[in-house]
């Protein structure tokens, strides 16, 4: 038998052709041994020769794929050990990435699947994504399969999924994806390093692949770790480069419509100013109708959720050239016509009022007098709608935040003119708002400019101040003072009185009640001082005589209830307050038959009919509160107190007091500091709380001439929800609770999908309140059915309701409607 003969050794491989040779290799792979040692090695040397991967053609790529395919199936004895991963790493970067992932997936491989993920990790820490990114970039590769390239960016951009998935997690750190995608930002850099170089070389080359690479990783939900690379470098590169500029340009406009979106967001969220997002995106929204549909309504309209950060990179963005700026001022229409829209204050949450709230003094900002004058109309009127909108809403805040913006619209619109001007407290809020006005210094900066030229028109934008004398500043001031202070010297001759010791005459209070309702009644000028004294003084002259106030207490409750502040007492308001809740708590049935009465009575105005439910609220909490003793316990709970906020946020307050309530439910076992013990008298509030209650909710839905609780009158409605929800809460083990919470359901039931949110949290509040106050086992006989039914109107609440503290109530009263549940388990049968 004729002796094998000897493989052929490196300079013979070049000779022989590159074909030939691929074709021996695999030949040689089911015989494995010396003659695979080399064969391999002559195709590597052949390969090296003729210039690399590139150098292939059509037919000599189907010979290496088969090669590769063979050695992944060969079993691990076959394979010569670092020579066979040499072919991986060697071969076409596209060719080689889909075989390894084949022979991942595949069930009949001769590789093990962790020998995989080490040939991939090699290939990722060798450069080889950027080859296989080059190559596909190539023109003789744009010109072939699009399914190929298809294949391609699924496998490049889910590859970590795709190791994870095989390796059950345990894959090596490279392949989990907050180190993959930044591996793949910097690959795609070096790409576009190329790109660059051929491009002032003259050659062609294409940036789709790389484009549809950056939206598809985009969005999968990876913008922030692969423009976290992208970005910053950009932004250097672009600084006073058109041709990057250009390339910037071109790799997002190449970006396919389906994944625009995520790659605009990426791009305006992480951008450092409006001027770097000018020279990274170009005149994209102006080209693409995705964009624009992104820029101009998704992200202002639709969305609420970006930083003001982000709101001022994208307005500064359109308004820092000028093919952009018409879409500013559409931007602009947009938002003040959602702002001033009824429908939209009533049904959007207030974080997305505040959003456009911020977007429009941000567009405001940017705006110059020919383009304001254009539309100075427009302005005026969308000012003056969105204000009767915001003022008319029940919540504190939006009512602010209409001011703040009418406010900032008068005065860009009213240059000279006179100024609107509101009374409200500024808070954090709105002293942010006002700041948008201020342009920051990065949107007076022109992009696309060399960094001198750039920081020359930078400051040419900058108003001029001319200098002066610092001397002749001050100067002018003192001289003033100096003469003012000649004209006063002439008076200086008066003496004055001296009245150190002068002492103010306190004027007595009156002593019995009637004195004092006459002093209330009178209409005497000079009775001022000793007006002024009795309000001071009625309150603690109604707890010392009870007996007294019980005579006249629906007499006084009236002439409270209608009192006018005829002097300027400090405190008014509260001094009445305290006094009419004084006279209730001293008498409280008939007077609050009184109070109940007139408040669905003809002739009163709002104020006093929100006046009326605070009274009924704070008298119903001091009478369900017991007094303090001095003795001490060491263990007990104090039943919460609860304050009314009438101007407050209602939803914080009442998540509060369910939070108090279960706490109070809540056993704990400590040797802690000694607690105050609570007297053991009876709940006064046991016996009146029907005459609290049953008034207010019989006839809400009776419209009378100058009030109506379900039309215009929404405020009060909703002080009304929160005040029969605060009386439930503190009805808690009184005799009456059943029946209130039946009727309490039944009302809740009437208004549940009432417009304004204000309302709709009060009608939780109620919910949260039944299901605190009324005993589980009188709940679960008299209520079943009609719990059911609130069940699932909370769900769809909990997930529907644009208001985010309804939402949170809803979540709330679903997790009390479960600990019922659990309760009634829990009772053996």
């Amino acid at each position: 038998m004729a002796a094998a003969p000897a493989p052929p050794g490196p300079g013979a491989a070049l000779d022989l052709g590159l074909e030939s040779l691929l074709r021996e290799a695999v030949a040689a792979v089911d015989r494995a041994g010396e003659e695979l040692v080399a064969a391999l090695g002559a195709v590597r040397a052949a390969l090296a020769a003729a210039g690399g991967p590139t150098a292939l053609g059509e037919r000599e790529r189907a010979l290496f794929g088969a090669l590769l395919r063979r050695l992944a199936r060969a079993p691990g004895a076959a394979r010569p050990e670092g020579l066979w991963q040499c072919c991986f790493l060697e071969g076409p970067p596209g060719l080689v990435l889909c075989v390894l992932l084949e022979a991942l997936g595949s069930a009949g491989s001769g590789l093990d699947p962790r020998e995989v993920a080490v040939v991939l990790e090699q290939f990722l820490q060798q450069g080889r994504l950027s080859a296989l990114l080059w190559e596909v970039c190539q023109p003789q590769a744009q010109a072939g399969c699009l399914e190929l390239q298809g294949t391609l960016l699924s496998k490049i951009v889910c590859l970590p999924e795709h190791v994870s998935n095989k390796l059950l997690g345990k894959n090596p750190p490279v392949f989990f994806p907050q180190n993959y995608f930044p591996l793949l930002g910097d690959a795609v850099l070096q790409v576009l390093e190329k790109i660059s170089d051929s491009l002032r070389g003259g050659l062609d080359c294409s940036i789709s692949f790389v484009s549809h690479v950056l939206g598809k990783v985009c969005v999968h939900g990876w913008q922030k770790e692969i423009l976290g690379v992208l970005v910053p470098r950009l932004t250097d590169l672009t600084k006073s480069d058109c041709i990057w500029q250009r390339i910037c340009w071109q790799l997002v406009e190449c970006v396919p419509d389906r994944w625009m979106e995520a790659v605009v967001l990426g791009f305006v969220q992480r951008a450092p100013g409006a001027d770097v997002l000018s020279r990274l995106l170009g005149n994209l929204v102006v080209k693409n109708k995705k964009a624009e549909f992104v820029v101009a309504q998704k992200m202002l309209l639709l969305q609420y959720g970006h930083t003001t950060a982000v709101l001022q990179n994208l307005l500064g963005y359109l308004a820092l050239d000028s093919g952009r700026r018409p879409l500013l001022l559409r931007v602009l229409q947009d938002l003040l016509q959602t702002w001033s829209s009824s429908s939209a204050v009533k049904h959007s949450p207030a974080e997305q009022q505040l959003y456009i709230s911020k977007a429009i003094l941000i567009c405001l900002s940017h705006l110059k007098e020919p383009e304001i004058a254009s539309c100075r109309q427009e302005l005026l009127t969308s000012m003056m709608e969105g204000v009767k909108c915001h003022l008319g809403s029940s919540l504190p805040q939006l009512r602010r935040l209409g001011m703040v913006v009418a406010e900032s619209i008068c005065s860009s619109i009213n240059t000279e003119g006179p100024v609107l001007k509101f009374e409200y407290e500024e808070d954090d809020e709105t002293r942010e708002l006002k700041s948008l006005l201020v342009q920051t210094p990065s949107f007076c900066v022109v992009p696309s400019l060399p960094d001198n030229d750039r920081s020359e028109k930078a400051g040419a934008a900058l108003p001029l101040v001319p200098e002066r004398n610092e001397n002749s500043c001050t100067a002018a001031p003192v001289k003033a003072d100096e003469e003012s202070d000649a004209e006063l010297d002439s008076d200086d001759d008066l003496i004055p009185y001296d009245m150190s010791e002068d002492k103010e005459l306190k004027l007595k209070a009156p002593m019995y009640i009637r004195d004092c309702i006459e002093v209330l009644t009178g209409s005497r000028p000079e009775d001022v001082d000793k007006w002024e004294a009795t309000v001071k003084a009625l309150e603690s002259l109604v707890r010392r005589n009870p007996a007294a106030t019980r005579e006249v207490s629906v007499e006084l409750a009236k002439i409270l209830l209608h009192l006018e502040e005829k002097t300027c007492i400090e405190g008014f308001v509260e001094l009445r307050q305290r006094a009419q809740v004084a006279v209730l708590v001293t008498d409280p049935i008939p007077v609050a038959k009184y109070l109940t009465s007139q408040f669905y009575s003809l002739n009163y105005s709002l104020r006093q009919r929100m006046d009326i439910l605070d009274v009924l609220v704070l008298a119903a909490q001091e009478l369900s509160c017991p007094k303090f003793h001095g003795k001490t316990k060491h263990s007990g709970v104090q039943k919460p107190c609860i304050q009314l906020l009438p101007e407050s946020d209602s939803s914080k307050g009442w998540r509060r007091i369910v939070d108090e309530r279960i706490k109070s439910k809540t056993r704990r076992f400590d040797t802690g500091q000694s607690r105050v013990e609570l007297a053991s008298c009876p709940n006064e509030f046991n016996s009146v709380a029907g005459y609290f209650f049953f008034p207010l909710i019989q006839h809400f839905d009776r419209p009378l001439t100058t009030f109506d609780l379900l039309g215009e009158d929404h405020l009060v409605l909703g002080r009304l929800v929160h005040t029969l929800a605060v009386l439930m809460y503190l009805a808690v083990n009184t005799v009456a609770v059943t029946a209130m919470g039946k009727a309490l359901l039944e009302f809740v039931w009437a208004l549940r999908f009432h417009t304004d949110s204000y309302v709709r949290q009060g009608l939780l509040s109620c919910i949260s309140s039944l299901l605190l106050s009324v005993p589980t086992e009188r709940i679960l006989a008299d209520m079943t059915e009609e719990l059911l039914e609130t069940q699932s109107w909370l769900g769809d609440v909990m997930e529907k309701d644009p208001d985010g503290d309804c939402r949170r109530l809803a979540l709330q009263n679903l997790l009390l409607m479960e600990n019922l549940k659990k309760k009634l388990e829990a009772v053996p049968s």
